[in-house]
C-alpha cells in the first residue's frame, strides 16, 4: 500500500452502497492473476466456480483428520490480503492448528477455508491500486442479493457472493457446525472480513489482523458511516449483523499509517452499538494503549506515505501475530452464534 493517491472520483459518482464495483484489470499479466488457481499446499483445491462477473472462482480447504458429519467441527474462513493469493495462510500457522485448536466444538479441530480474491482496481496508493484482493469499496452486501434503490438495481458485491459459495459449500457437507462460523484476515482482506461479518447474520464472530477501515480509508472515494438501520443517505451505510464480537489485532505502527484509520473504525463500531476488542501492539507484540504518532496521524490513513513510519509500519504490516493466535481462537470458541444477544 505505498506510493501516491491513486485515481480521482468525483463525489456525484458515489452509489448508495458508496463507490461502483471495482473494475477486473484484464491486462495480459493481469488475466493469469484473476484466473489464478491456488496451490493450496497440504489442503484441496475447491472450484471453479464463475460468479456474476464471469470471474473463475477458487478456494482452499484445509481439513483435519477427524472432520466428519458425525463430528461438525467450526469453520475459519480466512481472507488473504491485497498483493496476495489465498496460499499467504501459509505464513499465518494457522493450517497447523486445525487438528488440535479448540474453537468450542465438541472435540478440537475446525475445518479451514481460504477463498481467493480477483485482480481488481483498489482505493489503495501506489502498486496496490490494481491487485489481487477484494473490494470493500462496493458495499451492496445485502443479503437478499440484488438491491432496488430509487429505479437502480444494485447486484451483490460478487466477492461477498464468492465468500458465501463457498462457505455454503461447506456447510451442507454436513461437517461444519452452523453455529460456529468464524471469520480471519489479513489487511485488505480483514477489512472484508470485517464487513462480510457485519452483513451476514450467519457469521458467529470476526478477529482479524491489520485493517484498513472497510468504510474508509486511504484514496476512498465515498467514505461511509455503518449505521444498524436504513440509511438516509449516499453517507451511510446498513450493516445487517451489528450484534456479531469482532476483534481486530493491529499495529501501534502500521504501514501507510492506519493505526489512526482503525482508531477511526472503533469509534465508529461503538456508535453502531457493535461490540468491539481492539487490541494495539507494539513492536514486539506486546499491547498498548495508543497508536505511535510518528507513523501516521491522519483518520483516513492520508498524507503518510513515503515517510519513515510507513517503512517501519510495513514491516510490521507484514508479519502475521502468530503469538496471538491462540488468544484469537480463544475469542471465537466465547463467541458461538446466539451469543452476545443474537
Amino acid at each position: 500500500m505505498l506510493g501516491v493517491a491513486a485515481t480521482a472520483f468525483a463525489a456525484d459518482q458515489c452509489t448508495p452502497f458508496g463507490a461502483a464495483p471495482a473494475a477486473i484489470n484484464h491486462g495480459l499479466i493481469a488475466n493469469s492473476i484473476t484466473a489464478h488457481n491456488p496451490i493450496c499446499f497440504s489442503g484441496r483445491v475447491l472450484g471453479p466456480w464463475k460468479d456474476s462477473d464471469g470471474t473463475q472462482r477458487y478456494a482452499c480447504i484445509y481439513e483435519p483428520e477427524q472432520h466428519s458429519r458425525d463430528n461438525p467441527l467450526p469453520l475459519l474462513v480466512f481472507v488473504h490480503g491485497s498483493l496476495a493469493t489465498a496460499d499467504s495462510i501459509k505464513f499465518t500457522g494457522l493450517v497447523g492448528e486445525i487438528g488440535k485448536a479448540d474453537l468450542g466444538g465438541k472435540k478440537p479441530g475446525f475445518i479451514l477455508l481460504a477463498p481467493e480474491g480477483r485482480y481488481t482496481a483498489h482505493y489503495y496508493p501506489g502498486v496496490d491500486s490494481s491487485a489481487m484482493g477484494w473490494d470493500n469499496w462496493y458495499r451492496q452486501l445485502c443479503p437478499q442479493g440484488e438491491v432496488t434503490v430509487s429505479g437502480v438495481a444494485y447486484k451483490e458485491n460478487v466477492d461477498a457472493a464468492a465468500i458465501d459459495h463457498f462457505i455454503q459449500d461447506e456447510v451442507a457437507t454436513g461437517e461444519v457446525d452452523p453455529a460456529r462460523i468464524y471469520l480471519t484476515g489479513w489487511s485488505n482482506g480483514a477489512a472484508m472480513a470485517l464487513l462480510y461479518a457485519l452483513e451476514r447474520q450467519s457469521i458467529a464472530a470476526a478477529a482479524v489482523y491489520s485493517a484498513p477501515d472497510p468504510f474508509g480509508a486511504f484514496n476512498d472515494p465515498c467514505p461511509q458511516t455503518p449505521v444498524p438501520r436504513a440509511p438516509t443517505s449516499n453517507v451511510e451505510a446498513q450493516i445487517f449483523n451489528p450484534h456479531v464480537p469482532l476483534m481486530h489485532v493491529r499495529n501501534s505502527c502500521d504501514i501507510g499509517g492506519i493505526c489512526p484509520n482503525g482508531n477511526n473504525f472503533a469509534q465508529q463500531m461503538r456508535s453502531a452499538g457493535v461490540s468491539l476488542e481492539d487490541v494495539i501492539l507494539d513492536p514486539d507484540g506486546k499491547q498498548v494503549a495508543e497508536c505511535d504518532p510518528t507513523c501516521g496521524t491522519s483518520p483516513m490513513a492520508s498524507s503518510e506515505v513515503g515517510t519513515s513510519g510507513t517503512v517501519r509500519g510495513l514491516a510490521h504490516h507484514v508479519r502475521w501475530p502468530s503469538a496471538w493466535n491462540a488468544k484469537m481462537f480463544e475469542f471465537m470458541k466465547q463467541h458461538p452464534l446466539g451469543s452476545a444477544g443474537k
